[in-house]
């Protein structure tokens, strides 16, 4: 059995890797790294992997659909920065607008405030006016009613006097006339006639 142990390998597993007991070390163990075709197993991976990619890309044409997703993507970002500078654009233009008209509408408030303040001195003056021309009238009534008072005072005690004169001369006419000095006057005014 001694000879067949040295004239065969003995081959025990271990869990990290295989190990082979060869006779030509001196009975010592050497490490043997898994081969297939030649090639260690990093390297399979690497050529699986390259297969799988050329596949992918000619294959199926990848490469295409990567492309034509990355080109919408560009497209899709393209046309919002154009939106966006188009938006940007009105939105400039409406505050612009809105500044005008902020600033026409100071212009015009300015221009309402001056007129209604030109208004407003004008009803006053007018008021003034207005004022001393109904003053003026009043006095006139006053003086006109105070004048008319006066013309019927003295209407009044004309009126008066002649009714007392009136009174006085019927009175003494009566004291000192009889009836034969009333057919004397008589007599008298016929004669003349």
């Amino acid at each position: 059995m001694a000879n067949a142990a040295q004239s065969t390998p003995e081959v025990f597993a271990t869990s990290e890797a295989q190990v082979e007991v060869a006779d030509s070390h001196g009975g010592a163990a050497v490490h043997v790294e898994p081969e297939l075709l030649g090639l260690a197993p990093f390297q399979w991976v690497s050529i699986s992997m390259a297969v799988l990619l050329l596949i992918a890309f000619f294959g199926a044409k990848v490469h295409r659909s990567i492309g034509g997703g990355l080109d919408n993507k560009i497209k899709t970002i393209r046309d919002n920065l154009d939106e966006a500078k188009q938006l940007r654009a009105e939105a400039e233009l409406l505050r612009q607008e809105y500044a005008a008209k902020i600033s026409g509408a100071e212009k015009d408030a300015e221009a309402m405030l001056a007129n209604a303040s030109k208004e407003a001195d004008g009803i006053v003056a007018k008021a003034k006016e207005d004022t001393a021309a109904m003053i003026t009238r009043r006095e006139r009534m006053a003086q006109d009613k105070i004048a008319a008072a006066e013309r019927e005072a003295v209407a009044d005690l004309k009126a008066r006097a002649a009714d007392m004169s009136t009174a006085a001369a019927a009175s003494l006419i009566a004291s000192n006339h009889d009836a034969a000095a009333d057919r004397a006057m008589a007599d008298k005014v016929i004669n003349q006639l």
